[in-house]
């Protein structure tokens, strides 16, 4: 099957790009000599997942409890859900457990640390549960330095239905960042910041054998993890407009992309249309935080054209330059580039793989909802 076959839009993967980026990033771990958990949340799909741990300890994070159970029933039994817990989600995590998964959790208040608690102790279960830290985003999480964090972990420690396992941050305003110098400086606030937490913890008599950290720019582009026992990132396994804003990746190692078809030329505006919007390749313009505006999206081999405006189902095309229409007519396929691709890819069911060229080789389906 030929992208000519295919309904628009689609969501493609490049595979020898993806193996790239998952050896690239192998290859940092191993120069870090840190333990890598990849966070499944932007693949969503257990044939990736099965590229992504090769040569790992086969750990991974998650966002939903729709993938830790779509994980664990592809033989994953080490899963960290990695949003804080609501306690009535505890009940399906424990049926996850019950097959045979470790699954932690977490959380960065006395009171969901008590909810947690008494909710895995009705249930007959038990939930290793890290305290989450704040290092700047401002976000969730306690500061390094909060009297709350030994107030958690007094209680998580008290069980019976937790056990203390440790502490977990995430610099999310590394995406601020628009030079890796800053980007550098985020990653040592977040691992520092967790390290003093832990050091903390285990002064007040407290276990700590987790110690998690990061995202694509601060282990892509950050230093040392000293103290760190384990790294986290999930997007540099496809690489998106904003990683190459940010210098993780370049324009040529993003895997993914969202195939076309040009619906309408508007030559009195210079624009044309194609049957990819809103809902096919998401609102984020994250990367207009730097000096290039690539609206919602670039046209793969077409130098200087993007998505300008977006509708549900519509994207408007347009260029500095006039637009090439003969070369583009109506009906013709296009493939965007996406500026942030987690979120490109949660309107898909699948992922159609190429090879580098036109031919689908595969359809691996993706897991969706909550």
């Amino acid at each position: 099957m030929t992208f000519s076959h295919l309904p628009t839009p689609s969501l493609l993967l490049d595979r020898s790009r993806l193996e790239t980026n998952i050896a690239r990033m192998a290859s940092r771990m191993a120069a870090l000599g840190v333990a890598f958990r990849p966070h499944l949340k932007t693949a969503k799909s257990a044939e990736i997942a099965a590229l992504v741990l090769a040569g790992q300890f086969g750990g991974i994070t998650v966002s939903t409890v729709r993938e830790a159970e779509y994980f664990a029933a592809h033989g994953i039994t080490d899963i960290l859900y990695a949003v804080g817990i609501a306690a009535a989600k505890l009940d399906r995590l424990a049926a996850v457990q019950a097959g045979g998964a470790r699954v932690s959790v977490i959380t960065d208040s006395v009171a969901g640390a008590r909810a947690c608690a008494a909710h895995a102790a009705a249930l007959g279960a038990a939930f290793d549960v890290l305290i989450e830290i704040d290092c700047g985003e401002g976000r969730a999480g306690v500061t390094p330095d909060a009297d709350a964090l030994l107030d958690i972990a007094a209680v998580l420690a008290a069980g019976p239905g937790t056990r203390l396992a440790g502490v977990l941050t995430h610099a999310g305003h590394a995406y601020a960042c628009r030079t890796p110098e800053d980007v550098a400086k985020v990653a040592e606030a977040e691992r520092s910041a967790a390290v003093t937490a832990a050091r903390r913890l285990r002064a007040a008599g407290h276990v700590c054998p987790t110690v998690s950290v990061g995202s694509t720019p601060t282990v892509l582009l950050g230093g040392a993890r000293d103290g760190v026992t384990e790294v986290r990132a999930g997007v540099y396994m496809f690489g998106d407009l904003s990683q190459v804003e940010l210098g993780t990746c370049r324009e040529e190692d993003i895997a993914v992309s969202v195939l076309a078809t040009v619906i309408g030329h508007r030559p009195e505006h210079n624009t044309l249309l194609i049957d990819a919007g809103a809902l096919a390749l998401s609102k984020d313009v994250g990367t207009r935080l730097g000096p290039r505006d690539t609206g919602y999206g670039l046209l793969d081999g077409w130098p200087g054209l993007r998505v300008e405006r977006v509708y549900q189902e519509h994207g408007v095309v347009t260029a500095s330059e006039p637009l090439p229409y003969d070369a583009l007519p109506i009906g013709a396929r296009v493939r965007v580039l996406p500026n942030h691709s987690c979120m490109t890819g949660a309107m898909y069911d699948a992922y159609h793989v190429t090879d580098g060229g036109a031919e689908v080789v595969a359809v691996w389906p993706r897991v969706n909802g909550w």
